[in-house]
């Protein structure tokens, strides 16, 4: 790094120092998890150290402490009616209970989710671009978290869903300086192209190196060593996701972020340096993934080339095989000093991210959290669990794994097609639903569609065998949810297949709803 480029940085860093304490936040730099003085929030803290957002989406708070105004719109799907979605006091959390009202009966998407900034940088549905087709708006439901201690919606991505702005205001363009980070989730992610947000090409092409500046995040390992199984920050800079300027991990440390709340920075001077940072959501400060030059090996990325629109789900040309969650971000103007960005950690970990409290655990009532236990006399000690994306039975106890238990618990949620049904959220897999294909039954990122909806819907009715409960599949409502040679389908009382067999049929529909292995 350049040493004109370290006295910037010093400076603003005692620049902020002083504002922090000015503002009476001594004890939260550098301190992450400490109590945040009311109404600072992070696009507070940025303006503070004299790097404002230019551009702040979130659908679960402010990030103002004074912004009292939309997050998002949502569309249901019965009459297509919209409405926004905003916070439930200045500087606060999502009102879901709007969001509730207003979809009870039918389905939600995210059609619109606003920029909180004074520049209207909201984003839509990504148009089509170089790579892939109009893109799809993310289900409004699929991924319900809390904040603050109330129940909020992140937006939970699978392939084809993406956001985007190609006429932005004040976003950086050419070589000008920019930082951002968004809240991602290191439980539901794949190595599609391309997880991002950030900034993009304004044409929806590949318009060469340097023409984007994005936080990707995911394990698609463009340059060689990416170490550990990921999955990682990097930073899209269009034609590579980076970790260094050399392209591939300098930092044997780092094997990526697995937790449930992850935060991803990326901050980029335009001209000769960038620095790629990753956090925990919930707790702790941040780590230094790279600090140092842009890469000069390849051409274009120093100098840059930015264009200055906005993107959330996908890649620069639209490139939308990506699945990934987000529940807020911002693009700030300048480069953010180290002591901001560590306040802003410390403000992210005190929101308290996490997932909902179980609402009576072991029953069906939506929000609770639960195991399926099969109740055929071979099988007492066998639960539905997910292995390899497939839905199994196995055998498990107080002395299984972790993973095993977690693999074993589903969060029930009201039905995605019908209300008066349900639908099992993997508990370790936010955004992932127990749903039938050909019959079998998986476990599968939300895609929004009509199919996936009707597919992950199952009707509860007593017990077949006489106790207990079975799940009538929605879309198929003579076939019960049912193991057979320790795999699970939807199958009928006799018919075609092996594992249609009337042969203990009633018994191998019939589950007990047990109290979860995983709270």
């Amino acid at each position: 790094m350049a040493i004109r480029l370290r006295i910037a940085q010093w400076k603003r860093t005692a620049l902020f120092a002083a504002v922090v304490a000015a503002l009476g936040l001594v004890n939260l730099v550098g301190t992450p998890g400490g109590a945040l003085a009311a109404g600072t929030l992070p696009c507070d803290i940025y303006g503070s150290a004299g790097t404002p957002c230019v551009a702040a989406h979130s659908t679960t708070r402010a990030l103002f402490g004074s912004y009292g105004g939309r997050l998002y719109q949502v569309r249901r799907a019965s009459d297509g009616g919209t409405r926004d979605i905003g916070v439930l006091g200045a500087g606060g959390y999502a009102d879901a209970g709007a969001q509730d009202s207003f979809c009870a009966g039918t389905t939600c998407v995210i059609t619109v989710i606003y920029d909180q900034t004074s520049r209207h940088n909201d984003l839509t549905p990504a148009p089509p671009g170089g790579v892939g087709g109009q893109d799809d708006p993310v289900p409004a439901d699929a991924l319900p978290i809390t904040a603050g201690g109330h129940t909020v919606y992140g937006a939970s991505f699978s392939g084809r869903m993406g956001y985007r702005d190609n006429s932005t205001s004040g976003i950086a363009t050419g070589s000008q300086p920019e930082g951002m980070y968004m809240i991602t989730s290191g439980t539901h992610f794949n190595s599609g192209c391309c997880f991002d947000y950030g900034n993009a090409e304004t044409n929806n092409l590949d318009n060469g190196n340097g023409h984007m500046d994005a936080i990707y995040f995911g394990t698609l390992c463009w340059f060689s060593p990416c170490h550990g199984s990921g999955p990682w920050v990097m930073a899209d800079l269009e034609n590579g996701l980076f970790q260094s300027d050399s392209g591939g991990s300098e930092n044997s440390g780092y094997t990526g972020n697995r937790n449930p709340f992850v935060t991803a920075m990326l901050k980029n001077n335009g001209t000769n340096y960038f620095a790629l940072k990753d956090g925990n959501g919930q707790s702790g400060g941040l780590s230094t993934v790279y600090s140092g030059p842009l890469p000069t090996s390849r051409s274009g990325y120093s100098p840059m080339h930015k264009e200055g629109a906005i993107i959330l789900g996908i890649g620069g040309d639209n490139s939308n095989s990506a699945i990934g969650n987000f529940f807020e971000g911002v693009m700030t103007s300048g480069v953010p000093s180290d002591a901001a960005e560590n306040a802003v950690q410390a403000n992210i970990v005190s929101v308290g991210y996490g997932a909902p409290s179980p609402v009576g655990a072991g029953t069906l009532n939506p929000g609770s959290t639960i195991s399926l236990r099969a109740t055929t006399a071979c099988c007492t000690t066998r639960y539905i669990r997910h292995q390899n994306d497939n839905a199994v039975t196995s055998e498990i106890s107080s002395g299984s794994s972790s993973l095993d238990k977690n693999d074993g618990t589903w969060i029930v949620r009201r039905g995605l097609a019908n209300n008066s049904c349900v639908s099992f959220e993997s508990r370790n897999y936010p955004g992932d639903f127990l749903r039938h294909s050909n019959y079998q039954l998986y476990r599968q990122p939300m895609d929004g569609s009509a199919l996936f909806r009707a597919d992950a819907t199952f009707c509860p009715q007593a017990g077949k065998s006489g106790s207990g409960t079975s799940f009538a599949s929605y879309n198929f409502p003579d076939r019960f949810i049912r193991h057979y040679n320790n795999n699970v389908y939807i199958a009928s009382n006799g018919g075609s297949h092996d594992f249609d067999a009337s042969a203990s049929w009633a018994a191998d529909v019939t589950w007990a709803v047990s109290s979860p292995w995983t709270p």
